[in-house]
């Protein structure tokens, strides 16, 4: 019968501590781990040793609760001038920085060259920041 093993992260999650504080307890060796390759992974039965709780085998609403759905696009733009990149990229900035701290992660980057008049547009974050994102410089760039 094997073992139940959990990520650094999983157990961060659960104990809903730090993934560094984790990294901690088990470089201190106050949580018991064993280093496969580069990570380390925690038994099941070690975890429960360590908060004193018996822990569910197989916990999938952990893995639901915790899980992150992200988007990574980029939108290359042909014959833009300077001007309009410029224009282009104050109005994205600003609507970064108008946004609720609530709201999912959202970075956006951008870069412009000059001699192919070409602009790329870099959004990473949530799906659905992502999504509003991509709307409003489509927008943008249809007015």
């Amino acid at each position: 019968m094997s073992q139940e093993l959990f990520s650094i992260d999983q157990v961060a999650a659960r104990l809903t501590l730090h993934v560094k504080t984790v990294r901690n307890y088990v470089r201190d060796g106050r949580l018991k781990a064993t280093r496969i390759g580069k990570q380390y992974r925690i038994a099941r039965t070690d975890l429960e040793v360590f908060t004193g709780h018996s822990i569910v085998p197989n916990d999938r609403n952990l893995l639901q609760e915790h899980r992150h759905l992200e988007a990574s696009s980029i939108v290359q733009i042909d014959a833009i001038g300077p001007d309009s990149a410029s224009q282009l990229t104050s109005s994205i900035n600003a609507y970064v920085q108008a946004r609720s701290k609530s709201d999912e992660p959202l970075r956006i980057e951008t870069a412009y060259d000059l001699q192919l008049q070409r602009m790329k547009v870099i959004v990473l974050g949530g799906v659905h920041s992502s999504s509003a994102a991509l709307k409003l410089i489509g927008a943008l760039l249809e007015h």
